[in-house]
């Protein structure tokens, strides 16, 4: 359900109470504009419809999925009258998949949602603009997601497996023939894939498939009970076949079947290979990423052996750059496992500029060694949940240069609120269009602490 807004209009207490609108009921509806989240909003009776499928400006007849208090959750069954803006939606499946919720809006017209929810999101929780906007950083619109999981499910009364990607806001598997965001190299892979697995001979013990293109193609197939040898040797021929590796998950981490060639992805301005592994985080877009790590060095501006702090840094994809070109880079992360896998990157590509540790960042990092000397400039790419911790001890930490990577702007907007009271100024922000054809936003923010 969409976060409730001031500027929404609820049905206020008191009076009597109307009835609940049952599931199903079908509605017409005026949108009037896009939440957050790109559906539509409409108003009737004093309650919120918020509609899948919808854009400003159109009638729809919407078909009720749910409520809750006065919010009904809902989505277009029937266009009646539609806006000019609207587009055809390049995969047949668009409207059922919960994957892409926007492939009926215009590429300019998702970037002027993701942005106008960045702007409205600082403005509302840490009242912030930034001096000044930067430009979107955007990528190929269609054929980009370097990564994907597929969704498994035994249908018992069926006897069938359903495999595929989940509806919105359900539990529901959508079938897919194409997936046209996936890239070149995925897309045979995805519509191969649901037939093998039905062929198996038990395919209830398969959890979920994740398919994965870098360096090289990989399969990754969940199970949560062991494989059958002629099931495992229906997998091994199928990925062999299409110049895939093959990886099983079980109760530990994930394996490779036989040998397999490096898997991991390049970061082509650098001349950087990072190896991983499945289960390991890597940015699904490889084209926004390059584009997004070039940015953020541009705004660090590091000199050449001044120490920057890369924190929440991953297999590090912002840490081995900085490092290219000079700065002396601390990384830090709270799995072991990918501190490791760090360090084992930057040996791999020659770099000693740069060292990795493990901290848990919920904690006070000043007092840790390699904290010891201060930074000029911190990079940090949290989870969604932010980083508040982290930056109540940015003034600490000496940077005067703060780059903040965000998937969630109500946190960076929380965050960016904090680093303010500590006297860092908001000098830029812009999206980062990673996820084309949904309302995903993810965004860049520069904060800067004035010298004295």
């Amino acid at each position: 359900m969409a976060r409730r807004s001031p500027s929404l209009r609820f049905q206020p207490s008191g009076g009597s109470r109307k009835p609940a609108v049952p599931v199903g009921k079908k509605q017409r509806l005026s949108i009037e504009r896009l939440a957050h989240d790109g559906r539509g909003i409409a108003f009737v009776d004093g309650r919120t419809w918020f509609v899948d499928g919808a854009l400003p400006g159109e009638q729809v007849e919407g078909r009720a999925l749910g409520m809750h208090s006065q919010v009904v959750d809902a989505r277009a069954e029937r266009l009646i009258e539609t806006s000019p803006e609207r587009r055809a939606e390049a995969c047949p499946h668009a409207r059922l998949c919960g994957g892409c919720t926007l492939q009926h809006a215009s590429e300019a017209d998702q970037l002027a949602l993701k942005q106008n929810t960045l702007a409205e999101q600082l403005q509302r929780f840490a009242g912030l603009q930034p001096e000044q906007w930067a430009e979107p950083l955007t990528g190929p619109a269609y054929g980009y997601r370097r990564r994907a999981r597929l969704a498994v499910r035994w249908d018992e009364a069926a006897q069938r497996l359903e495999v595929g990607f989940r509806a919105g806001a359900s539990r529901q598997i959508v079938s897919i023939e194409q997936c046209p965001v996936l890239v070149q190299p995925l897309q045979p892979l995805a519509v191969a894939l649901p037939g093998v697995l039905r062929e198996l001979a038990k395919p209830q013990a398969i959890g979920h498939v994740e398919l994965f293109s870098g360096t090289a193609e990989a399969l990754l197939v969940r199970h949560t009970a062991p494989l059958a040898q002629a099931d495992r040797q229906r997998l091994e021929a199928f990925c062999q076949a299409r110049g895939a590796q093959l990886w099983l998950q079980g109760a530990g981490e994930p394996e490779p079947v036989g040998p397999a060639r490096p898997l991991g992805y390049r970061l082509e301005p650098w001349d950087l290979t990072l190896a991983w592994r499945p289960g390991d985080f890597v940015q699904v877009n490889a084209a926004v990423n390059d584009a997004m790590v070039a940015q953020a060095l541009a705004w660090l501006a590091p000199e050449r052996g001044q120490r920057v702090l890369d924190l929440f840094c991953g297999l590090g994809n912002f840490a081995l750059p900085l490092a290219r070109e000079g700065a002396e880079v601390v990384g830090v992360e709270g799995v072991e496992a990918m501190v490791e896998r760090a360090r084992t990157n930057a040996a791999q590509n020659g770099l000693d500029g740069v060292h990795f540790h493990r901290a848990d960042l919920s904690k006070p990092l000043a007092d840790a060694p390699w904290a010891g000397e201060g930074f000029a400039a911190v990079l940090l790419d949290p989870p969604r949940e932010g980083a508040l911790e982290v930056v109540r001890q940015m003034h600490a930490l000496g940077a005067r240069r703060v780059v903040y990577v965000s998937c969630n702007p109500a946190t960076l907007a929380r965050d960016a609120q904090e680093l303010g009271r500590q006297g860092y100024r908001l000098r830029r922000a812009g999206v980062l269009d990673m996820f084309p054809q949904t309302a995903h936003v993810e965004a860049m923010a520069l904060f800067e602490r004035p010298q004295r």
